[in-house]
């Protein structure tokens, strides 16, 4: 029985198994390509002027706050005001019953004209006897006692002036008037009852245009205030005092203008702070005493800055560090010193070039050392009434521009 052989290769197929087998020992086999490099957004640092501003919290108080009392006794019969009206200096708020007082008054004014013409006949008496004392026909005593009459008589009439004029006071403090202007508070009394002259209050008056805003610095910030003052660098007269911005707790901004009123004489041995004050105008009345705030308070004068975007800024153990990109797309790290925010963007004190490319966006794509692909961006600030929030604009990827070019785009 004979056995059947398998299929033979042909010739062709040989071929292709030989040239394979030689391109492997060779290592000619196809290589994979390499990635490129990852994209990132670059831009230089926003070059600006920026002032510097310190930071406090306060509360709202009272330019003047007086409590009405009534100057006399009596029973109240009008209230001239609604409860948390606007009132003006010298407006009615109260009426007391002015009849027991005009009574007293009217009695005043007859002792006043009984007075009066007591003293004309005690002077024409003593004219009389200077005339007789001339003739020797009235004794030196007789017109001495005349003369003692007269003055009398002078001093009774200013009694009975004095007492006029006080009952006539007393009459015209039946009517309570406003002190000064601002928002009253409540009556705390209703007509008919009672009221106890220089003791019931019978309601408060608090000024509110301008208002002042209070709040207390540290020493520290305290004694730069004094060194700037002496270097010329901070106004230290009223003739230019310092402004100040504030906001209240529901707004995003700073809407509040002000300016530096008072700084009180010692600093707080407990706390170490020490009382400061300022004057917010209010022309709609809108703010009112006991409303807490946000004030900034101008800490420099201008000066220019370079700033980048918050999110571009890294933190590594104790320091912060930026990544820039350097000539051929490497990625270079550089340690920095920030400052305050300034519309949204953080002032760089020192570690940044003008010319560097910093990098704002892909930040995750970066490592220091390696390369990336460079796209241009820009540092925008964000609106002077924004919030002090930070903020860049980054436009649609173009075509890569040349890494030494975009780490020399200012």
């Amino acid at each position: 029985m004979t056995q059947k052989s398998g299929p033979t290769l042909t010739a062709a197929a040989k071929l292709v198994i030989a040239l394979a087998a030689v391109m492997a020992a060779s290592g000619c086999a196809p290589k994979a390509h390499a990635p490129p490099p990852p994209a990132v957004t670059v831009a230089a640092p926003l070059s600006m002027i920026v002032v510097d501003w310190d930071d406090y919290d306060g509360q709202f108080i009272a330019v003047d706050s007086v409590d009405i009392r009534p100057r006399v006794s009596g029973y109240l019969i009008r209230v001239g005001f609604r409860d948390g009206d606007m009132v003006r200096k010298g407006q009615v708020l109260f009426d007391i019953d002015p009849r027991p007082y005009q009574a007293a008054l009217d009695q005043a004014k007859g002792v006043e004209a009984h007075d009066a013409a007591t003293l004309t006949n005690a002077q024409e008496q003593l004219a009389r006897g200077q005339t007789l004392i001339a003739a020797h026909a009235v004794s030196q005593q007789a017109f001495e006692t005349l003369q003692a009459t007269e003055r009398q008589a002078e001093a009774d009439l200013v009694t009975a002036k004095a007492n006029v004029a006080a009952a006539a006071l007393n009459v015209t403090f039946t009517h309570v008037t406003a002190p000064l202007a601002g928002r009253i508070s409540d009556r705390r009394v209703a007509p008919g009852n009672l009221v106890t002259a220089d003791t019931t209050v019978l309601t408060n008056i608090a000024s509110i245009n301008p208002i002042w805003f209070q709040f207390t610095g540290s020493e520290a910030l305290y004694l730069k205030y004094q060194h700037e003052a002496q270097n010329g660098s901070r106004a230290s007269s009223r003739s230019a005092p310092t402004p100040v911005e504030v906001q209240l707790q529901d707004e995003a901004t700073y809407r509040w203008k002000g300016r530096m009123d008072f700084v009180d004489n010692q600093i707080d041995a407990g706390s170490g702070a020490i009382r400061q004050r300022a004057v917010i105008d209010n022309p709609n009345n809108f703010l009112t005493p006991g409303m807490f705030g946000h004030l900034r308070l101008q800490g420099s004068g201008p000066y220019r800055a370079l700033l980048v975007p918050d999110t571009a800024i890294l933190t590594d153990l104790n320091r912060r560090v930026v990544y820039v990109v350097a000539a051929g797309g490497k990625v270079l790290e550089k340690p920095i010193t920030p400052g305050p925010l300034y519309r949204g963007l953080r002032v760089i004190r020192d570690g940044l070039s003008a010319n560097d490319a910093v990098i704002i966006d892909g930040l995750t794509r970066a490592r220091p050392g390696a390369k990336v692909s460079p796209q241009r961006g820009q540092i925008t600030p964000a609106p002077a009434s924004a919030p002090a929030t930070s903020g860049y604009s980054v436009p649609m990827p173009t075509a890569a521009a040349p890494a030494a070019d975009v780490a020399g785009a200012k």
